[in-house]
């Protein structure tokens, strides 16, 4: 079946990424596998360090030296993106796969006007256009972010960080590709402005119809804005589904634990961490990476790895408690303790 006939408009199959190092490999992607359907809403999510950026530079071939891809398949409407030449991704950038980088203040060129800036975007990838024409577009792409005309005459100097993110997604929308990725829009900006730019982020993508993979670790804000989430941990994905599924019922110790650290404005509770630190990628542990902090483990989690597999309809888990003669979720075997 093609990427076309199932709705599928990417499809990452057994991604890794490492970055060379003297003392050995860093996996900071280590065979990760999804896809994201046309038009839907798609989230990963994880603590800092877990691959999440890797994952989105590596989805527009941006990784550098010392990284590297080392194996896999990156399907954009049926073309392997990993496969293309320097110029034919140079190309495929802005137009079909666009990205809103993290942190908008090292993003943009201090000393270029907004308008400057966008108008380079659309004339490297379409050569020189009519000076009206350009104007026409930057104010409509403006518009579109919620920004009024004028700030195309403005430095980014001059405008406050919800202004500067939406600069980016105006960069980011104004030659109309099918799939945007958002890496970490909202992390650097108050709660209000969070809000704001959260909910262009949604306005655009409605209104444009675009595919979008928001990456971040908020986990109360991709609740609120994806249809299906990915939780990402040392490199690996270990849960995928619905993300009302999720937050109803989620399967891995890990995806449980990140739940049970939001805190609630309706419950007076103590906060709550995940004991212990996110494993080293240059050396990590045998077996499930998750297995030294996982209050769920198992002696089978210690030696062997745990297979990614489907579990329920739409559910996938890397877990040992979703194996045969297992229990059916961590909550069972913590009852049978």
């Amino acid at each position: 079946m093609t990427a076309d006939q199932d709705g599928t408009l990417l499809s990452v199959e057994h991604l890794r990424v490492y970055y060379h190092t003297r003392r050995g490999p860093v996996r900071a992607v280590d065979d990760i596998s999804f896809t994201v359907r046309r038009g839907e809403r798609f989230g990963i999510v994880g603590e800092s360090g877990c691959g999440k950026s890797t994952t989105a530079l590596a989805l527009m071939r941006m990784i550098k030296p010392p990284g590297r891809i080392e194996h896999g398949r990156v399907l954009l409407n049926g073309i392997d993106v990993l496969g293309l030449g320097k110029e034919e991704m140079r190309r495929m950038r802005w137009r079909t796969i666009s990205l809103i980088p993290q942190g908008a203040m090292n993003s943009l060129n201090p000393v270029m006007r907004v308008r400057d800036q966008i108008a380079d975007a659309i004339t490297t990838h379409e050569g020189s256009r009519p000076s009206s024409e350009l104007r026409e577009r930057i104010d409509h792409v403006l518009n579109t972010v919620g920004l009024p005309r004028h700030v195309a005459h403005m430095f980014p100097h001059e405008l406050s960080g919800g202004m500067k993110q939406r600069v980016c997604i105006a960069m980011a929308i104004v030659l109309q590709p099918q799939l945007l990725i958002a890496d970490e829009p909202t992390s650097a900006l108050d709660v209000v402005v969070q809000r704001v730019v959260a909910q262009t982020l949604l306005d655009v993508q409605e209104k444009m119809g675009v595919s979008l993979v928001l990456i971040g670790h908020d986990m109360g804000l991709q609740a609120q804005l994806v249809d299906r989430l990915a939780v990402m941990y040392a490199g690996k994905i270990v849960e995928i589904g619905p993300v009302e599924a999720v937050f109803r019922e989620p399967l891995h110790p890990y995806t449980q634990l990140l739940i049970a650290a939001i805190p609630s404005p309706k419950e007076k509770k103590p906060l709550r961490g995940i004991p212990g630190l996110p494993p080293p990628l240059l050396n990590p542990p045998p077996g499930c990476v998750f297995h030294p902090r996982c209050p769920f483990a198992m002696d089978v989690c210690r030696v062997r790895a745990p297979i990614f597999r489907e579990v329920r309809p739409g559910r996938q888990v890397a877990c040992h408690l979703y194996e045969d003669g297992a229990p059916k979720s961590a909550s069972d075997s913590k009852d049978s303790q």
